[in-house]
């Protein structure tokens, strides 16, 4: 799913104004039908960059071949949102 810049600062309010990341990812779920949602840790993704950080909260981009996920700052290629929070 193709992400446009509007629905990235979208994705970005979502998380921005959720009670918790964990609480973020169920919003995102909801508002992004058809893309992914999850959270890992920050350490575990230390060496990307986000397509948004929010504070302590940042938002990753992923694409998928269909068998692997790999960190994508091409929105056009985004299946999936990573949340961390530092």
């Amino acid at each position: 799913m193709a992400l446009t810049p509007d629905q990235i600062q979208q994705a970005g309010s979502v998380v921005a104004e959720a009670a918790s990341i964990r609480a973020a990812v169920v919003l995102l779920r909801r508002e992004f039908a058809g893309m992914q949602a999850s959270v890992v840790d920050a350490m575990d993704i230390r060496d990307e960059t986000p397509v948004l950080q929010l504070g302590p909260r940042a938002i990753y981009l992923a694409a998928s071949n269909g068998h692997c996920w790999s960190v994508t700052a091409d929105p056009a290629r985004a299946d999936a949102f990573i949340l961390t929070e530092a």
